[in-house]
């Protein structure tokens, strides 16, 4: 009998980042990915209605496919919907927050640049972890719808984005250049290539390891010692995703 999957979760294809990283630390362990296709953008609900629509999904998705854990790969899920989600599920559920400790470690007493969606970026729960990690840095925030569609672009249809240089070149480097950059949504380190490609200097901080690494411990070593499943891909909505995120599943 096959173990059961652990569920990442998502509105879209930025969980995919996370999913990597979960199948490159955990290649024996079956997974299940969860686009909510028909709530996406989460960014332009409320804080009230996207909680409710967050848990519900959630829960149905639980009943119907009886993973071991959850994953919610997206910061603004996570930031929101972690308490109740725990409250409502009988499983582990592991959200995802800015890598910011990781940042201001690497750069003590600098200054840090902060790319998230504009309801992270000003959510006060990121003020807190501001305060709480990177309290000795300066944090340069900057809050981007364009990347997030130019990721789902990206994965979707293999498109890259032509105005990324133009969109984040002066934030990197005005007044002066950020050494750090912590990319604060699970979608962003999807473009991480042309990222890297266009700011050689600049280094690229997100979560995806740290939450593998947290899978990995919640499981205590309980995974399958052999095989390599195929991940799943499940979506709300009649519609399916687009033929690129399969393809992209295809290759953890």
């Amino acid at each position: 009998m096959p173990a059961p999957p652990v569920l990442v979760f998502d509105s879209g294809v930025g969980g995919l980042s996370v999913a990597a990283e979960i199948r490159r630390r955990l290649p024996t362990q079956p997974l299940h990915y969860l686009m909510d296709s028909a709530g996406f953008p989460y960014g332009t609900k409320d804080d009230a209605t996207l909680t409710a629509r967050v848990v519900e999904v959630c829960r149905d998705a639980v009943t119907a496919q009886q993973p071991r854990m959850l994953v919610v790969a997206c910061n603004t899920a996570s930031t929101l919907a972690l308490p109740a989600l725990r409250a409502a599920l009988p499983i582990p559920v592991v959200g995802v927050v800015p890598a910011l400790k990781v940042a201001a470690s690497a750069c003590p007493g600098g200054e840090i640049g902060l790319l998230a969606t504009p309801a992270t970026v000003h959510r006060p729960y990121t003020d807190n972890l501001i305060r709480e990690f990177a309290a000795g840095c300066r944090v340069r925030r900057l809050g981007s719808r364009e990347l997030v569609q130019w990721a789902e672009d990206w994965v979707a249809e293999g498109r890259e984005p032509d105005g990324l240089f133009a969109h984040l070149n002066g934030w990197l480097t005005q007044p002066d250049p950020v050494s750090h950059v912590v990319l604060g949504c699970t979608h962003f380190p999807l473009l991480r290539p042309m990222l890297a490609r266009l700011w050689p200097t600049v280094i690229w901080v997100d979560s995806g390891e740290a939450i593998a690494r947290r899978v990995a411990q919640l499981l205590d070593d309980d995974i399958p010692a052999t095989g390599h499943p195929e991940a799943q891909l499940f979506w709300t909505g009649e519609r399916p995703p687009a033929d690129g995120v399969e393809r992209y599943l295809a290759t953890l």
